[in-house]
């Protein structure tokens, strides 16, 4: 299966935790990359062969040293109760709890379409909402979808990049698994500016807790498949890596409205 467009990705979760402000201050002192526009030249050969410029890795060993920690927490905790949740829980449950999820992070998109410059896609999110939210009983059904308004995404750090700020370094964060330099600012001000959060609740409520363990519990279900065929990779580091820099370069290229046939590797943005 192949992904034409990264449109219908549903947003990339904290999994059990989300950046600190002082993780955003960190990395707002390592600086930002400002994406040039370089000469166009002919495209020759040699330089089709060689694809797109490698993902800058100056901590590679840190991030080795981080995705190692992932991969044995993930063993070790997150995996099991996935597979567990999965085994126990309906079919109708399941897509209930992603579908509500999905539908908590509609409003994000809606702020972020609309900085974008992308007032389809703003208007179509805040139509799924207020569908879901009603007809949908608070988004457990997917009414919107079948009416056609189709599901779309928009994150800050995607704006970031709509406008020019290039990735900067790639970092592995422990726990929530592969960034770059403008996506974890990008989560860090998603989260801090969250419509849904500001108006039920943050992380010290009831609600904001339960929401990040379900929102958690949805990603690793969805990431399930993509993290065992990343085992069997030589270098799953460096698959892993190589696929979260064309995946978050296609949200980019989406936002500025230019489309490019991508692989499918069903969300990099894994907890590993």
């Amino acid at each position: 299966m192949r992904l034409s467009t990264p449109t219908r990705r549903r947003g990339r979760s904290p999994l059990f935790a989300v950046p600190t402000l002082a993780t955003a201050v960190l990395l707002l002192s390592s600086g930002l990359v400002k994406a040039q526009t370089p000469a166009v030249e002919p495209q020759t050969p040699e330089a089709l062969i060689a694809g797109p410029p490698a993902t800058s890795d100056p901590w590679e060993r840190l991030n080795r040293q981080t995705y190692a920690l992932n991969a044995s927490l993930d063993r070790a905790v997150f995996a099991p109760i996935t597979h567990g949740y999965r085994r126990a829980a309906p079919t109708p449950v399941q897509r209930g709890l992603s579908s509500l999820v999905s539908n908590f992070r509609e409003p994000r998109t809606v702020l972020n379409g609309l900085v974008q410059g992308r007032p389809g896609l703003a208007g179509r999110s805040a139509g799924r909402f207020v569908v879901n939210s009603t007809a949908g009983l608070f988004g457990l059904i997917d009414v919107a979808t079948p009416l056609g308004l189709e599901a779309g995404q928009a994150d800050f750090g995607q704006t970031l990049g709509r406008y020019g700020i290039g990735p900067g370094p790639y970092l592995i964060i422990p726990v929530l698994g592969p960034h770059n330099v403008r996506d974890a600012i990008g989560r860090v001000v998603d989260t801090m500016t969250d419509p849904v959060g500001l108006a039920l609740g943050g992380l010290g409520t009831t609600f904001g807790i339960s929401r990040l363990v379900a929102s958690g519990l949805d990603y690793r279900v969805k990431a399930d498949a993509a993290l065992v065929a990343l085992d069997d990779a030589t270098d799953p580091y460096a698959t892993m890596r190589s696929a979260y820099g064309q995946y978050t370069a296609g949200l980019v290229r989406e936002a500025s409205g230019d489309r490019e046939e991508l692989p499918d590797f069903d969300d990099p943005a894994s907890p590993n």
